[in-house]
């Protein structure tokens, strides 16, 4: 672990009458799987989207490896080593599951055959090999997700921003996406990630920052967050936390 590789001060939006995100601090350490968890509605797409600059900030500023990347393009972003995926997978359906995966390695390589390499070689890893020539249109959710993680690592990120990779997996597919994300992690990527399952939090982040109504809440460890009254009136509502420790 080394000194914050994203740094994230202040950060405000809001949409017409709406505050969708307020005054939010974020440190994400070289190296680590950090994560960031709220209930549906929180702000935490909305973070993500101005982190990695497809919505542009009313206000903070975002820095990464030491440059101020504040209000810059997304693909910009990208190409200084920070991408993030997208919660619904929408591959292109045209196109097979290596050509999807070819669209982010021409970031890195654009020769078409070195890039068709690197784009093999990626969803080989990722567990896509028998699947590369097929349509990309006849995945299943899971392979979905796989696919979505390999075109964003095609780009060759320093840090991977992941939103809600989980979602719509049974138990088994989920074990196996936070294999994958171990995997990735130990491929030398720092991982900023959305996520609604706890288990999957608990099993990956080292630290975690909690949003609610656009507004950090709490930040510590997995075990500490979930143990704290504010997050869990937060998920289940006031009094929540009281009824917790009576019935405990």
């Amino acid at each position: 672990m080394g000194e914050a590789l994203l740094q994230v001060r202040g950060l405000s939006k809001r949409f017409g009458g709406l505050r969708a995100v307020h005054d939010v601090a974020i440190d994400v350490p070289q190296g680590a799987i950090t994560a960031l968890i709220g209930p549906n509605g929180a702000g935490k797409t909305t973070t993500f989207a101005m982190i990695a600059g497809f919505v542009r900030p009313d206000s903070g500023s975002v820095r990464f490896a030491g440059d101020d990347l504040t209000g810059w393009r997304a693909d910009r972003i990208a190409a200084r080593g920070m991408v993030r995926t997208f919660q619904i997978t929408q591959p292109f359906a045209g196109l097979s599951v290596m050509e999807n995966i070819r669209v982010g390695a021409f970031l890195r390589e654009p020769l078409p055959a070195a890039a068709e390499r690197l784009a093999r070689e990626i969803g080989t890893r990722l567990g896509l090999g028998p699947m590369l020539d097929r349509q990309a249109a006849a995945l299943t959710v899971a392979g979905r997700k796989r696919l979505e993680i390999a075109r964003a690592l095609a780009t060759r990120p320093r840090l991977l921003l992941l939103d809600e990779v989980m979602a719509g997996l049974n138990p088994a597919e989920l074990n196996e996406i936070v294999a994958l994300i171990r995997a990735v992690h130990a491929s030398g990527v720092t991982i900023l990630l959305i996520e609604h399952i706890m288990q999957a939090v608990v099993a990956l982040a080292a630290d975690a920052f909690v949003l609610a109504e656009g507004v950090l809440i709490a930040h510590g460890t997995p075990r500490e967050i979930a143990a704290d009254p504010r997050v869990i009136e937060a998920y289940l509502g006031q009094g929540a936390a009281a009824r917790m420790a009576w019935h405990g």
